[in-house]
């Protein structure tokens, strides 16, 4: 759980969990990227406690500079939607009276219609599985020091793996209360805490891009 609370998790799950004012979706959210972190790392370990392969420290140096790409990706993402598009919050009914809030961009006109899709999800499946792969190295290091066969060393991940996923959900819970707990009518403070993530995720991520370039 503490792994799942380091600082380019948070930052980059706060790009997404922050686009929608749900608690249920922002857990969702925190839940994929459990699910994609726990599954690079099983599979990761798969290969190096079965296969006995080995992760060069090479390799390792540039799984990370991938996640500080990704970063700044993310973050410029954010900045570009609100710099693009006219967004504001509006109530929603459902034929079955069933009603709900919306972020909702009038970008391609003044109508209200809208998919009600989850594409969100997929998006920190990715991220997940990024991050997974770029902790991968230093994890199963840890794991090879402590395990005394393949079962034990996918049991060890497993659980790793529960922690990290009750973790980011604990975490997306927490990043959708101010939008939950503040008025719909507060449009321009939701904006900006969106852009406030977007420029943590940029700072972070060019950092960490300054310090695999520097080293």
């Amino acid at each position: 759980m503490k792994h799942a609370l380091d600082a380019d998790h948070v930052v980059a799950i706060s790009t997404i969990a922050t686009e929608h004012r749900s608690l249920k979706r922002s857990c969702a959210v925190g839940f994929c990227w459990g699910l994609g972190h726990t599954a690079v790392l099983l599979v990761a370990g798969l290969a190096v406690l079965g296969l006995h392969l080995a992760i060069p420290q090479d390799a390792a140096r540039l799984f990370e500079a991938g996640v500080g790409v990704m970063l700044v990706g993310l973050g410029l993402s954010v900045g570009w939607a609100l710099l693009r598009e006219r967004l504001h919050i509006h109530a929603h009914t459902h034929e079955d009276g069933t009603g709900h809030l919306h972020m909702h961009s009038h970008l391609e006109g003044h109508g209200h219609a809208h998919l009600h899709r989850y594409r969100l999800e997929y998006k920190s499946l990715a991220v997940g599985m990024i991050h997974g792969l770029a902790g991968s190295a230093a994890l199963l290091l840890l794991v090879l020091s402590t395990v005394r066969s393949l079962t034990e060393g996918m049991l060890y991940i497993l659980v790793f793996g529960v922690g990290s996923v009750a973790g980011m959900v604990l975490l997306g819970a927490v990043l959708s209360i101010p939008f939950v707990l503040t008025p719909a009518r507060l449009v321009r403070t939701h904006l900006v805490l969106r852009a406030l993530a977007g420029l943590a995720s940029v700072s972070l991520g060019g950092s960490m891009l300054y310090e695999f370039i520097s080293t």
